[in-house]
């Protein structure tokens, strides 16, 4: 059975595509249009729909969208007004919107574009992608609305490597959830509770996101970023009107940070002591907060596994306290935490809710990310021969890659499988080498990114308990980890101001080009360590199409690019 996830609510839109408890494909709609997050999350934006991704994922598979058994989509419009913190059931749905403040007065639009999501998917594609898509009937009968925390926490569990598990779910918000509890066990997901609009922790962040001066709902890893640059000199005010209880409930209250701190930073207003201040003193306000609410989740189910999910759980400094200062065990974040991973979620939903009890475990456990498309040596070559490009092919793709690292050059690398999510994990990266401690500036100077943003360092899974401390296997950069002392020269680049690094490990079996380039650097330089980060530029989404890369390449001061068993070098 096909079962479609698609994610079109809020952003990051997305499609998943699942078959008898496999994953088939997963794509983000941004890879393929060059629209960052693919739209903003504006109620009037909910009609667009990852046409593009749901396309790939139909491709991957050889089939149509008549084909697909069944589509899950990741929000329930019915599911607004079910169970109302405000404790009475005669409210409407816009009422219940408006009395959250949550779509500013957009909200029966909103509602309505995502009641007619089937309508749209069937008629409304782009022209381009008739193939695949046209004639696909009366898609109503095949459609189930998705309660968007039950899709993230599916997303969490039912991929993960436990038989049973605890699961958070921390985001901007759903229906009307925030924050979601529940219990994994086999093939069962069943909530514990959840708290909702309008307190949240991620719209928290969001809104000092905003007030720094960045954009909501896209840069708030920046202000994790820039919280290592600072002092918890304002943790008091933040710890004022976040209230949380013992039963696994919290509020926050309203405020307004220019009361407190004056006015907002602007785009291009430079950096003070101030603005650093008040993002460590959020980020630890995260941190104390959430620390309490899995506290309160692991009294209630007593287990030692944690999956989580959600656009909070994206922030990697905040896994490791729960990681290091939990009463987990075991930590399993899902590599497409935010909204892009309810696609996934939503169809794996589906797929146990009809036929999970056929297995005694779903069978759909993500040990990589690498559900993207891939191009064959053959179609990239016709289109460098096509667009006149200066090529080479090389004979050993990572003893010749490694080489040209490890004299200080800045590469491109374009190998297989695109990843799902937002993390660049070795198919579309920027590779370099970490042992000079200016080339930070340099890839955030190539990438046209904020001075004091970090770089992420790839090390070979068995090594890396060597290079930083308490060291465990993390292929999804979703946790920190301190670099020890006695390696911190070798590897400057990686070593954020804190002393920290957000590793990604790697083994040959997840992607055995991208390890062995890894271990003849190693060879070449004593160093199992590379900087990884994302394969694009300021403002653009990570690179999909062979396309996508050589253009991103020409245009920026890339010394080569590795593109499968090619080379082009300027």
């Amino acid at each position: 059975m096909y079962i479609l996830g698609i994610n079109a609510a809020f952003h990051d839109i997305a499609a998943a595509l699942v078959k008898d408890g496999k994953i088939i494909a997963a794509a983000e709609e941004e890879r393929f249009t060059h629209i960052k997050h693919g739209k903003r999350p504006v109620p009037f934006s909910t009609w667009e729909l990852p046409f593009h991704a749901i396309d790939y994922c139909l491709k991957t598979a050889g089939i149509t969208m008549k084909e697909v058994d069944r589509i899950a989509y990741s929000f329930d419009p019915e599911g607004v007004n079910e169970s109302s913190v405000y404790e009475d059931d005669l409210l409407s749905d816009t009422e219940v919107l408006a009395a959250a403040d949550v779509y500013n007065g957009w909200d029966t639009l909103f509602l309505n574009y995502i009641r007619k999501a089937p309508e749209q998917l069937r008629d409304g594609y782009p022209h381009h992608l008739q193939k695949r898509l046209s004639n696909a009937g009366n898609l109503n009968e095949k459609w189930a609305f998705v309660n968007h925390h039950v899709a993230h926490a599916a997303s969490a569990f039912f991929p993960s490597p436990f038989e049973q598990a605890a699961v958070l779910t921390l985001d901007g918000r759903g229906e009307k959830a925030t924050t979601g509890y529940f219990i994994g066990q086999g093939n069962s997901l069943v909530q514990l509770s959840s708290v909702d609009m309008p307190h949240s922790l991620g719209m928290l962040y969001e809104k000092i996101t905003t007030y720094l001066g960045f954009l909501h709902s896209s840069d708030e890893y920046k202000v994790m970023a820039l919280a290592s640059y600072g002092k918890p000199v304002y943790l008091d005010d933040f710890r004022s009107v976040i209230h949380v209880g013992n039963d696994g409930q919290y509020t926050i209250d309203e405020f307004e940070p220019e009361a407190w701190w004056g006015r907002g930073r602007k785009k291009d207003d430079p950096f003070d002591q101030l603005h650093h201040d008040i993002a460590h003193s959020l980020q630890k306000a995260l941190e104390e907060t959430v620390l309490k609410l899995v506290n309160w989740l692991h009294k209630q189910t007593n287990m030692d596994n944690l999956c989580m999910a959600g656009g909070v759980a994206l922030n990697c400094v905040m896994n490791a306290v729960i990681r290091d200062y939990g009463p987990f065990k075991n930590v399993w974040v899902q590599p497409a935490a935010g909204d892009a991973g309810t696609a996934l979620g939503a169809a794996q939903w589906l797929d146990v809710s009809l036929n999970g009890s056929k297995e005694s475990r779903y069978t759909a456990e993500m040990n990589h990310v690498y559900w993207g498309p891939d191009y064959s040596d053959d179609d990239i070559e016709k289109f460098m021969i096509w667009a006149k490009m200066p090529y080479k092919r090389l004979t050993d793709v990572a003893k010749e890659t490694a080489a040209i690292l490890a004299q200080d050059k800045i590469i491109a690398w374009y190998q297989g499988r695109m990843e799902f999510g937002p993390r660049s994990l070795g198919s579309r990266s920027i590779l370099a080498s970490p042992i000079h401690p200016d080339m930070q500036a340099r890839l955030n100077d190539i990438k046209d990114r904020e001075d004091f943003r970090p770089v992420a360092p790839v090390i070979l899974e068995e090594d890396a308990d060597e290079w930083f401390e308490d060291a465990r296997v993390s292929p999804f950069m979703l946790f920190v980890f301190p670099v020890k002392d006695d390696k911190a020269n070798q590897i400057p680049a990686v070593r954020h101001t804190d002393g920290t690094a957000r590793v990604q490990t790697i083994n040959q079996e997840q992607h055995p080009l991208y390890y062995d380039l890894i271990k003849e650097f190693k060879a070449l330089t004593g160093v199992p360590v590379l900087v990884n980060t994302s394969f694009n530029t300021r403002g653009e989404p990570i690179v999909c199409t062979p396309r996508d890369a050589i253009e991103c390449f020409w245009t920026s001061p890339f010394d080569a690019l590795i593109i499968n068993s090619f080379i082009l070098e300027k």
